[in-house]
């Protein structure tokens, strides 16, 4: 059983989903590369389903973990400190405490990113990082209704060194081999099969509220198609089909590092 609620849509991949296993891997690839270089004690905001506390708690001193659901099941994790509220305001936690931020996949969520950046940058010890990932827009195949922007390279590199001096930040990106390449583009075609009857382009026109809906019924039906039609593919990606470099545009996520 996952230790956080499991918010059951197309936009939060889950392991038990063998169609969500390429997603899944990419999201589980920053975890594993973060897990090299965490330690003392360790803010993760945003830990959703806590697939990434299993790789970091064992490296930590202390972790504490951020998220607006409740968990469901803490028995496996007892001494991981968890604090149910919304960001991007992190109320009650001290100034320069943490060695190591953790936040992944969910700045692209917040409306007040900046707010939440500055946050951070507060709680953070002299020397400490920020480990942060989000989805590269330029390599987004269609719109996703559950978050409030993404960003290009040069939004992204803007954004972070308004906070961080621009020499202590490591810009990298999550690229992928050429079997993730290779889903990539199959996945683009079968989205543009389903974009050509959106003849009054509602991805783009409708309310992200109203989308989401139809988004998660569209996304799910995707990715099971493509796992029927390409299972080998699908079920086989693991985490070793990607590699961090430093970021050139082409980057599927970014993979930020930001030293106080």
């Amino acid at each position: 059983m996952s230790i956080f609620k499991n918010i059951h849509t197309a936009e939060r991949a889950t392991e038990q989903a063998v169609s969500d296993n390429p997603v899944f891997m990419r999201q589980l690839f920053a975890y594993e590369q973060a897990a090299k270089e965490i330690n003392g004690t360790v803010l993760e905001i945003g830990s959703g389903e806590g697939y990434g506390i299993k790789l970091l708690a064992p490296h930590s001193s202390r972790y504490i973990a951020i998220d607006k659901f409740k968990p469901v099941n803490t028995d496996n994790f007892k001494s991981v400190e968890f604090i149910q509220m919304e960001v991007p305001w992190l109320n009650g936690l001290e100034d320069q405490f943490f060695d190591v931020v953790i936040c992944f996949q969910l700045i692209e969520h917040i409306q007040d990113d900046k707010t939440l950046l500055k946050e951070i940058y507060r709680v953070l010890k002299p020397g400490g990082k920020l480990l942060l990932t989000t989805p590269n827009k330029t390599m987004s195949l269609t719109r996703n209704p559950y978050h409030m922007r993404e960003y290009t390279t040069e939004e992204f590199r803007k954004l972070i060194s308004f906070y961080f001096q621009p020499d202590k930040i490591y810009f990298g990106g999550v690229y992928g081999d050429e079997q993730i390449m290779q889903y990539q583009e199959k996945n683009k075609a079968s989205i543009a099969k389903w974009k050509k009857w959106d003849i009054f382009n509602l991805e783009e026109n409708l309310p992200g509220k109203w989308f989401q809906v139809p988004y998660d019924i569209l996304n799910r039906m995707n990715r099971n198609k493509l796992k029927g039609q390409h299972d080998e593919l699908v079920s086989k990606i693991s985490t070793a089909n990607y590699y961090l470099k430093e970021m050139d545009g082409t980057q599927l996520d970014f993979y930020c590092r930001a030293v106080k």
